[in-house]
């Protein structure tokens, strides 16, 4: 297999599990973030931000990234 193959297949493989488990940190973060108390907004903020874009890169921007590197050490 080619390595486009491999990770299409590994992010294909991988989609749903990230997303559901994203998702379930994102609802209790934002029912934190709601009836938590005020000292805690920023930090529950900073870290549903960082979850956001955190499950965003590992999934659109790491992979086409790997493929790139990989393309360049075959040359």
């Amino acid at each position: 297999m080619s390595l486009g193959d491999i990770i299409d297949k590994s992010v294909h493989e991988t989609f749903a599990r990230s997303i559901n488990t994203s998702l379930t940190l994102i609802l209790v973060l934002v029912a934190l973030l709601i009836f938590g108390p005020p000292s805690l907004f920023f930090f529950i903020l900073t870290i549903l931000v960082g979850t956001v874009f955190g499950t965003y890169s590992s999934i659109f921007i790491a992979s086409p990234l790997l493929y790139l590197a990989g393309r360049s050490v075959d040359k």
